[in-house]
């Protein structure tokens, strides 16, 4: 990664930094092209308010083809209206198909398929079943990484134990644990984690930031002749990220989950905290495609059939599982919710916001020619389709073109496409290849027809 640069402190705190056009190689193909492309995956469960039998459309703007600010503000109602702002550098998706069957429960069969495009163990089975292969997150950090760095692997959200983590597979059958608590995916980013807890203890007290751990070294950098104003804005920017994450850590938890984050054992899983957390992992998150960190991240949302309790217009509802279903039961009976379906269609739209919290986020970060997510793409997913849970028409919203890899500004309905393509052709926008060297046209299981995704690359 030609201009990834580091800051080192006290304790060796290492602080990466984002990507300067003032350091950049001095050749002619240099410029904002040298910042590699990356990946980012938001995952919500229990599909979205679209068109069924008995249900109005909710979700998808009403014409596919050219997406703009204003057509999709004219269509407020829809959940993806939620992202007009950035209509140009949209790819909606529908018609995306999970190919295989769950083996004995829908929310964790979809779970498995979601970035794996595998099918589903026989062994186990139910909501403990997992995938037959790698996950494209896993994918892309293997190839694309230096060796050994893994993919940012994050959670919001209770665990309540039936189905947790789905989202990322280093193999068949090997998940990856995802970190739910913000305050330890902090500490990894910078090398804190490596510190002494005694170290870590004193710091907190003394409510001591990252940026003051590399304040000598910071001071030198951003007194260089040779360092551009864009460079200056895009430093001020990032340690002003860093003091913002930090801040937010602290004033988002009690007196007790402060003593206990600063014991390294904080609870971040309270149901009314989602929120607050999955906009804290999305910060850890830009910062560490600015700095380079890796090449690919995951969020998950709620957990496996995502059970939290969320607020509408202030009113705390009934688990969001049971509004998918439109019954107040877990199960198949149960008498029936009320307004399902616009409850359902609220929690569409708060995912929706969350995503754009992400990406502007992202688009902070001006890299002179374009902003960070211009040269990436964020993908909002789901494991399932609608109000069934089916396997069809299963949603994905990507926004960023992966440097100019990627067709933006567009609604496409692509009529029954195995989602392995899709995820092929994020994993070559980013440069994963196949086994014969040409772009990644064979992700997923060795059974499903090989192809990129042609309506979306540009």
């Amino acid at each position: 990664m030609n201009r990834r640069h580091f800051l080192r402190g006290l304790f060796g705190v290492s602080l990466a930094l984002p990507f300067l056009e003032s350091f950049s190689p001095r050749k002619a193909e240099a410029g904002p092209g040298d910042v590699p492309p990356f990946a980012i995956f938001m995952r919500q469960a229990n599909g979205v308010v679209q068109k069924t039998d008995d249900e109005p459309e909710m979700f998808w703007p009403s014409q596919t083809g050219a997406l703009t600010t204003e057509s999709m503000n004219a269509e407020s109602d829809r959940a993806v209206s939620e992202l007009s702002a950035y209509a140009s550098r949209l790819i909606l998706l529908k018609g995306i198909n999970f190919a295989f069957p769950g083996n004995g429960c829908g929310h964790s069969g979809g779970g498995n398929q979601c970035l794996t495009a595998q099918k589903v163990s026989t062994d186990p089975v139910g909501n403990e079943s997992l995938a037959m292969g790698e996950s494209i997150d896993n994918r892309i950090a293997r190839e694309l990484n230096p060796a050994g760095v893994e993919p940012l692997t994050l959670y919001a959200g209770k665990k309540a134990g039936y189905i947790n983590e789905v989202l990322s597979y280093r193999d068949a059958k090997v998940i990856r644990a995802a970190e739910h608590n913000p305050i330890n995916a902090y500490q990894a980013l910078f090398g804190l984690s490596n510190l002494d807890p005694e170290v870590l203890k004193k710091l907190a007290a003394q409510r001591k930031s990252v940026n003051d751990l590399v304040r000598e070294q910071m001071q030198s950098l951003m007194t260089r002749g040779d360092l551009g104003k864009a460079d200056r804005d895009r430093l001020d920017l990032h340690f002003t990220s860093i003091r913002d994450l930090e801040v937010g850590l602290q004033c988002a938890l009690t007196k007790e989950e402060v003593a206990a984050m600063e014991a390294m054992s904080p609870d971040a899983r309270s149901n009314d905290n989602l929120e607050k957390v999955a906009r804290m992992q999305m910060d850890i998150i830009a910062l560490a495609m600015a700095c380079g960190t890796t090449r690919a991240a995951t969020i998950q949302i709620g957990d496996g059939n995502d059970s939290t309790e969320y607020y509408i217009n202030g009113v705390r509802q009934k688990s969001f599982h049971k509004i998918s279903h439109r019954i107040d039961s877990d199960g198949s009976e149960g008498p029936p919710i009320e307004g399902a379906y616009l409850l359902h269609h609220e929690i569409d739209r708060i995912h929706a916001r969350l995503f754009r919290y992400l990406l502007d986020k992202l688009a902070a970060y001006d890299l002179g020619s374009g902003s960070l997510l211009d040269f990436g793409v964020a993908v909002w997913l789901n494991d399932l389709g609608n109000k069934y849970h089916s396997y069809t028409d299963v949603p994905y919203v990507l926004v960023g073109g992966a440097n100019g890899y990627l067709k933006t500004g567009q609604y496409v309905n692509v009529n029954g496409v195995h989602n392995g393509r899709l995820l092929g052709t994020i994993g070559a926008a980013l440069g994963c290849k196949n086994a014969a060297g040409g772009p990644l046209d064979d992700f997923g299981d060795p059974e499903l027809p090989k192809g990129l995704l042609t309506e979306i690359i540009a």
